[in-house]
């Protein structure tokens, strides 16, 4: 379909949908195959958009339904001075399209099929798309669920396919939802819960993303396989518990200390909660495994701790974040000290989406007001410095930004991100960002430096 077509459609789609009140309908996730929308089984039929396309009933004796959803995204992104002036400088900015269509299949308690459609469009960028841009039509997720009941209440699942995956909140394996194509894998997973705690195992490679209709492939340089557990309330108080393995490899890594074969495990903890106007996310692992001929030993802490003020005016939020992540002291030995986020957000530290958490440690502080229930504004200021001067700078790809050049500077960048966001309706989010960004000792000393303004305006509807 032309992509003037695509807007066609949009228009409306959207303009039926701010004039339709929500239905009591369970909160869209970031994975929408986690959408639970069983209990409109046992209320009247709507005939509202979009309530009428869930929980369409079977006539299969086996109690199953269908669900029909979707996503149109619109999304305006101008940097002045790409990477501090590294990067070819995009005459008027990009434009980002995203559309989806979504059916989830319960065929019975026992069986399921979910299908997602994807595709990404891109115009504007100065040299053509890259990998993360654009994507004209592909299977996002593509996977069967065989559900099997267990003792105390639990569930275990089968999910053999193609399907997203978030671990956590998302810092080791994420879908990567700042860049126009989503990160997806794939693979199998065995995923058991209960009341009190739940556990997934996989293997799995991350799709290879080509710009073309149905022409990606599995990859072969990565795979990730591995164990992830939680448990609630651990400490019969408060905050649950995350307990994990990850295996990774990556048959052509490339580092400052040089490229070769990388085999890693990686073994972590996270505690992570909420208690009246507290919150907080805590998280530690420890890496080990071979990279070339050289043995790795890399680490990283992340710490997220914020409190609201729930009887003040806009009910302030104020969230302080202190992170620190390895890098390699000595580019002479074999070894390797850096730290490999493996597939992690997109937009890690800002949506300008610069540097990867790889040899840094930074300070970082939020400041959230919701006005209303339809608004929310957040401020950020961002210290962020190189850990080991030996060592460069990474994008959260994992590519190299910046090499070290042998500057002993440590300080590299300061930023300033303020975002508004409107929800006006149910599914319906305007966004609009802007990240100023000052080159600090490292940047200056090594190179290019100018100044970073990054300005994102974007229209997400999903249903």
């Amino acid at each position: 379909m032309h992509r003037t077509a695509y807007q066609l459609l949009a228009a409306p789609l959207f303009t039926l949908t701010v004039n339709v009140a929500a239905a009591e309908l369970p909160p869209i996730q970031k994975l929408r195959f986690n959408e639970d929308y069983s209990a409109l089984l046992t209320q009247s039929r709507s005939t509202c958009w979009p309530e009428y396309w869930k929980a369409i009933p079977l006539q299969n004796g086996a109690g199953g339904y269908l669900n029909i959803g979707g996503e149109i995204l619109q999304r305006y992104e101008y940097t002045d001075s790409p990477v501090f002036g590294q990067d070819p400088q995009d005459r008027h900015g990009v434009w980002f399209q995203r559309y989806a269509i979504l059916a989830d299949l319960r065929w019975s308690s026992h069986l399921r099929l979910f299908a997602q459609l994807n595709s990404a469009l891109e115009s504007g960028r100065r040299g053509g798309p890259s990998p993360v841009d654009e994507n004209k039509l592909e299977w996002q997720n593509l996977f069967v669920d065989f559900d099997i009941a267990t003792s105390n209440n639990g569930t275990l699942t089968l999910r053999p396919g193609r399907q997203e995956i978030v671990l956590g909140s998302g810092r080791l394996v994420d879908v990567r939802e700042g860049p126009n194509v989503r990160r997806t894998f794939d693979g199998g997973r065995i995923l058991f819960a209960d009341n009190r705690w739940r556990l997934e195992l996989f293997a799995v490679r991350p799709r290879e993303d080509h710009a073309g209709i149905f022409d990606d492939s599995t990859s072969d340089r990565y795979s990730l396989w591995g164990a992830y557990g939680t448990i609630r309330q651990p400490f019969e108080t408060v905050g649950d518990l995350d307990l994990y393995y990850l295996g990774y490899r990556d048959t052509d890594a490339l580092y400052v200390q040089g490229s070769g074969r990388e085999r890693r495990q990686s073994f972590g903890a996270r505690y992570w909660g909420e208690h009246g106007s507290w919150n907080w996310n805590w998280e530690s692992l420890i890496q080990t495994g071979i990279f070339a001929s050289g043995d790795i030993a890399a680490w990283t802490l992340a710490t997220e701790t914020g409190y609201r003020f729930e009887h003040f005016a806009w009910k302030p939020e104020l969230r302080f974040s202190i992170n620190i992540a390895s890098g390699d002291d000595d580019l002479d030995d074999t070894d390797l000290g850096t730290f490999n986020p493996l597939f992690p957000r997109g937009n890690y530290f800002s949506e300008a989406a610069v540097f990867g958490p790889r040899n840094f440690y930074n300070v970082h502080t939020f400041l959230n007001l919701l006005p209303n229930a339809d608004w929310s504004l957040t401020a950020d200021l961002n210290l962020f410095w190189r850990l080991e001067t030996a060592d460069g700078l990474y994008s959260p790809s994992g590519q190299i930004v910046r090499y070290p050049n042998g500057s002993t500077a440590h300080f590299a960048v300061t930023t300033l991100s303020l975002t508004a966001e409107y929800s006006p309706v149910r599914g319906l989010v305007f966004t609009a960002t802007h990240t100023f960004g000052k080159p600090e000792a490292f940047l200056e000393e090594t190179g290019t430096h100018e100044f970073l303004n990054f300005t994102e305006l974007t229209m997400q509807y999903r249903f």
